[in-house]
């Protein structure tokens, strides 16, 4: 019998698969449920359980994981799961999701015997794949510890932010900037471009410049439309800025740059795009002008 915890994966989206996929190479025994259902391919590959309801998943698991696509999703999939009991379970919330949501659920899940920790993911599948995601953490220290081994096989960038709703929080924070980047990365391609520049010439520029980033080096095959894959989609991207503009506005603080990337992603989806990858947001406004 295997000395790790059995982990149960609510979701499996693209999100949800990567880590089922990285966790069953590390060697935990999962069970799997998703509200579209569990593709057998995905049971093979892993090895895992499949449970036909979140109450069920919740009682073959120790650890019971949550990644699915909002805040609404989060919150019907922890409510079906209280009709259950959650003795000694532990809940990680992973979503990209208000810090409310979770806390929210937090007596509720104690009620039940189990405790929580939100757990945001930084990066998308592929980053996870390579165990190369980021993971904000907020909960207490107990908690922290018991999900550690499993954060670790996930991510080599494990951040314990504070208590519970705090991970959520520094996802926020720290995927505002990434929005705004691209925001300003559409805004000086096109305004460098008038000037006479070409593309190619300043995306070279910026790879050796302050203004380099790791999202950027990764995505310039794809601004360039020369890769056509999807690490995470403008869909994915514009509900996320939406997120933050709605988190900042409780606290009363404006947000001119979240707000014109929310413009920004909401016209390249309407073009047709949202399937494609987020930089196609900066692509398409390129070529558009």
């Amino acid at each position: 019998m295997s000395e790790k915890e059995t982990v149960g994966i609510c979701g499996a989206g693209r999100m949800g698969s990567a880590m089922a996929r990285r966790l069953a190479s590390a060697g935990f025994e999962l069970v799997l449920w998703s509200r579209s259902g569990v593709p057998d391919e995905l049971l093979s590959e892993t090895g895992a359980q499949k449970a036909h309801n979140p109450a069920a998943l919740a009682g073959k698991a120790d650890i019971i994981i949550t990644s699915l696509i909002d805040d609404d999703a989060v919150e019907d999939v922890l409510t079906a799961m209280m009709t259950t009991s959650l003795p000694g379970k532990l809940v990680a919330e992973m979503s990209t999701v208000s810090p409310k949501t979770l806390r929210r659920f937090s007596e509720p899940i104690k009620a039940k015997g189990g405790s929580a920790i939100d757990a945001p993911v930084s990066g998308g599948p592929e980053l996870i794949a390579d165990g190369k995601a980021g993971l904000y953490i907020g909960g207490a220290n107990a908690d922290f510890a018991r999900f550690h081994p499993v954060a670790m096989a996930l991510s080599d960038r494990v951040h314990h932010a504070g208590s519970l709703g705090m991970g959520a929080a520094a996802k926020v924070v720290n995927n505002m900037m990434l929005c705004g980047y691209w925001e300003v990365l559409k805004e000086a391609l096109l305004t460098g471009r008038e000037a006479g520049l070409p593309v190619e010439t300043m995306l070279e520029i910026l790879l050796t410049s302050p203004g380099a980033s790791p999202a950027l080096r990764g995505r310039i095959p794809r601004i360039l439309g020369e890769d056509k894959s999807v690490g995470f989609p403008v869909r994915g991207a514009l509900k996320d800025a939406t997120l933050f503009a709605r988190v900042a506005d409780s606290f009363g603080i404006e947000t001119p740059a979240i707000d014109a990337a929310v413009k920004s992603y909401t016209h390249c989806l309407e073009a047709g795009h949202g399937d494609e990858d987020l930089s196609a947001m900066v692509r398409t406004a390129l070529e558009k002008s």
